[in-house]
Parts: structure tokens; C-alpha cells; sequence
């Protein structure tokens, strides 16, 4: 079978096509015939050794999967050969084929395509663990999101809205302000160069954010803890900023507020039952016609190094998705 192999950190351009014999599922996995590949920025990180996660070379990339059983290694599975299922893997997704846990599978409708459902379990799956389990967000509370142009950031947006909450976007330029306002958001703030504060403040009648999810830290963190309404929520999900804030805690007190880490990869290893309830929910609202996630392009599995350079040049606008005939 054909597979992207990593053979060196040097990033990206290391990839390499090559043949690799037929993989074999131990007890408890199942062989996926691999249709669709969602690629994210971690995958440019993870090819030069700087993800958290490291796995032994040569590796492929590839943490989302989308395809179909061609066998299962245990009878009573719950899982049956010929079935279409999508996967969070951590890597080894970027080939014809590749061995998964029965238990990290999850049918998919027929209603969704899987160039769709490869893309759901990062950036939404992160959105629907920070807001619902990590947030508690309930349907009329008032969101912050920052970096809400990014894909974490339109994939919050996306599911704030779902969820019946109002959605405060925080973008660096107008252009990025438009793209959140197109993802849902209700309103938006222009940061750099505003004052955080005041502008939530403002838009909630003085009352602040129930929930702020903070894609970005840096100097954006202080400024929207303290715009944290009575009993807010602070979500940590990522420092795309670069800083990593230092934050008083007598601000959290003053607002009876709470502040709570997203680190999703590891909600999965440990909660699966709520990974999987969620991705579930997720498959509902996209058969549904309720969401409807931006892919940027697709690209076939040759073609992973100019896909990989689109996300290290933050070009995407959506998802990019690898499709293996």
C-alpha cells in the first residue's frame, strides 16, 4: 500500500510517497481502507519534532480519518467490514491504509461525506469539548471568542451558535472580522488597538461574557478575564499569539469566575465515551443541514507537501482534506 512517510524532521518537505506492506489489526483494531485525510497545522509541527506527541521515524502524518472497514481482527466488535467511519488517530493517517482501535471508531452517516467527517475531529471536536464540557455554555449566554477567524476559531463560532449562545468575535484585521461575521458571529472587535474591556463590556450591557474561549493569549488573556461577567468562564485552548499570559488569580475572585484548560487530545485518551457522544452530536447537525464546515480545498495524497505549505503559510480559509480513489 501507498503511504506519506516522514523519514526525517525536517518538516514538510521530508515527505515522501513509498510502498509499505499490507498492515495487520491485532485484537481490538480494525483495518480502515483510508478515503479522506484532514490535515491540520500540528501536522507541519509534528514533521519536525515539535508536537507533543513524537512518534518513532518513519511515521505519516494524518490525525483525522475518514473511510471503510475492511476487516475487524475480533467478532463482536460493534464495528462490521464494508462500514464507512471516521477516526482521530494522532498520525499514521496519510495512506491507503491504516490499523485503529474499534473503540476510537465512529459510523457516519450516509448523509455526510467523509471529505467532511475527516475534518470534524480537531477543530470541532475542540470546540464542542471547551464550550460544552469544559464551559457548560447554555443556550442565551453571551461567547468571546478570539482568533475567531482562524479554523478553531470559525468552528467555535459555528458551534456557539448551535449551541443558542451570542457570539462576541475577536479578529486582528477587518477582513478577519468579516470572516467571522460570515462563520455567525454576531459581533466583532478589531484587536490589536481596542480596548478588550470596554468593547465587551459595551456589546453586553456592561454585564461581560458568560464564556470567553481564548484561541490566542498574549496581551488579548487579561483584558477579556477581566470582561468575565459574574460566574464566567475562562476557557484556555491555545496561544497562537505566542505568550503565554501571567494572569492575577484575585481577578478570577472578584468575579466568583473560574478559568479551565482545553486540552482536547488528552479529553480523548481519557474520556472516550464523551469524545465519542460529542462527534456524534456533530455527525447529527451536519446530516442534518445545521453545519455545514468550510473545506479550503482537497488535494490527492501525492500532493500532501503543497497541502501542508497551504497550512504553514496560513492560507487556509477552511479545511484542507487529502482524498485517496
Amino acid at each position: 500500500m501507498k503511504a506519506a512517510l516522514c523519514k526525517s524532521l525536517d518538516g514538510p518537505q521530508s515527505l515522501a510517497l513509498a510502498t509499505l506492506p499490507e498492515p495487520r489489526a491485532k485484537s481490538g483494531q480494525a483495518i480502515v481502507r483510508v478515503k479522506a485525510i484532514g490535515l491540520n497545522f500540528a501536522d507541519t509541527l509534528i514533521t519536525r519534532g515539535k508536537y507533543q506527541f513524537k512518534p518513532d521515524l518513519p511515521f505519516s502524518p494524518g490525525a483525522e480519518i475518514a473511510g471503510v472497514v475492511e476487516t475487524v481482527a475480533d467478532q463482536n466488535a460493534g464495528i462490521s467490514p464494508g462500514q464507512k467511519v471516521m477516526a482521530y488517530v494522532n498520525w499514521g493517517g496519510a495512506a491507503e491504509k491504516t490499523t485503529v482501535d474499534t473503540s476510537a471508531l465512529v459510523p457516519l452517516p450516509d448523509a455526510v461525506p467523509m471529505t467532511v467527517a475527516a475534518g470534524l475531529s480537531v477543530t470541532y471536536g475542540t470546540a464542542m469539548h471547551g464550550l460544552r464540557d469544559r464551559g457548560r455554555l447554555r443556550a442565551g449566554e453571551t461567547v468571546v471568542i478570539t482568533g475567531a477567524a482562524g479554523g478553531a476559531g470559525q468552528a467555535a463560532i459555528e458551534i456557539a451558535k448551535l449551541m443558542g449562545a451570542r457570539v462576541i468575535a475577536v479578529a486582528s484585521s477587518p477582513e478577519k472580522c468579516v470572516i467571522a461575521k460570515t462563520a455567525g458571529a454576531d459581533d466583532t472587535i478589531l484587536f490589536p488597538g481596542t480596548d478588550l474591556k470596554a468593547d465587551v463590556r459595551g456589546l453586553t450591557g456592561g454585564n461581560g461574557a458568560d464564556v470567553v474561549y481564548d484561541c490566542i493569549g498574549g496581551e488579548a488573556s487579561e483584558p477579556l478575564v477581566r470582561a468575565l461577567a459574574w460566574q464566567g468562564r475562562f476557557l484556555v485552548v491555545g496561544f497562537a499569539a505566542g505568550e503565554i499570559p501571567k494572569i492575577p488569580l484575585n481577578l478570577l475572585l472578584l468575579r466568583g469566575a473560574e478559568m479551565a484548560g482545553v486540552f482536547w487530545g488528552e479529553s480523548v485518551r481519557r474520556d472516550p465515551a464523551g469524545h465519542r457522544a460529542n462527534m456524534l452530536q456533530l455527525l447529527d447537525w451536519v446530516a442534518a443541514g445545521r453545519l455545514a464546515p468550510r473545506i479550503h480545498a482537497t488535494y490527492p495524497l501525492e500532493q500532501i507537501v503543497e497541502a501542508l505549505g497551504v497550512l504553514e503559510r496560513r492560507e487556509a480559509t477552511g479545511k484542507v482534506v487529502l482524498t485517496i480513489d
